[in-house]
């Protein structure tokens, strides 16, 4: 990867991170969720969007909303390698929990140089996973594809392992940590009553989550291990 990301604004920046991480999801990236993501209205993202557009980074699609090309796809990729190295950093050397990282993160992102970039990589070994267990993008601009699907999606009673956890919500972040729950753990799902709490089970215990909180947790059939 290059620098190139140093002649975009931070907020532009910001945008693309956010489109990227839409598309990463599977979810079709339109003004209303954009909106919703970066925290303005969509008044303010219908403008940033038809900026991109104008220089090269997105491509408009009518009534499908829209789409990374192929610059704005790597600009964005070189944030998210930014963000999620500087996640692992900080929760490898520095001391911090997995709920503090995320906006520590996103102030130092737009700052560091690849050189540092680099150096940071290599002192760490190289990690494919972030500690939510997000993919690293490498620095050729490859990423592995998101693995796992929503607790909501899971049967009553199946066990899968934890692949990865939104990092938007802190207080859930700490709730699973307390529960020693994170991307590789084997769990029990338990599906409540429609619109009724959700069971993981570990063998430490059990945790109970509303719908919209399962939502933010990704597993993956399975009997445990290591994530590759």
């Amino acid at each position: 990867m290059t620098d190139q990301h140093h002649s975009l604004s931070t907020s532009v920046q910001d945008y693309l991170k956010a489109i990227y991480r839409l598309q990463e999801s599977g979810a079709r990236a339109t003004t209303q969720k954009l909106a919703a993501a970066v925290g303005t209205s969509p008044a303010a993202a219908s403008k940033m969007v038809r900026h991109l557009s104008e220089r090269g980074l997105v491509s408009l699609r009518p009534y499908h909303g829209f789409i990374l090309t192929e610059s704005g796809s790597s600009a964005a990729l070189q944030m998210l390698r930014h963000h999620r190295l500087i996640e692992t950093w900080l929760c490898r050397t520095m001391g911090f929990s997995w709920d503090e990282v995320h906006e520590e993160a996103e102030r130092l992102e737009h700052h560091i140089s690849e050189r540092l970039e680099e150096r940071m990589a290599a002192m760490l070994g190289d990690p494919v996973f972030d500690p939510h267990g997000h993919p690293i993008p490498s620095r050729d601009g490859s990423v592995r594809s998101p693995r796992g699907k929503p607790l909501t999606s899971c049967a009553d009673g199946e066990s899968a392992v934890v692949q990865h956890v939104d990092d938007s919500c802190p207080a859930l972040l700490r709730r699973l940590e307390q529960a020693g729950i994170g991307p590789g753990v084997q769990v029990r799902v338990l599906q409540g009553e429609a619109d009724g709490p959700i069971t993981m089970q570990t063998p430490a215990g059990a945790v109970a989550l509303t719908p919209a909180e399962a939502e933010l947790i990704f597993a993956e059939a399975g009997n445990g291990g290591e994530k590759e």
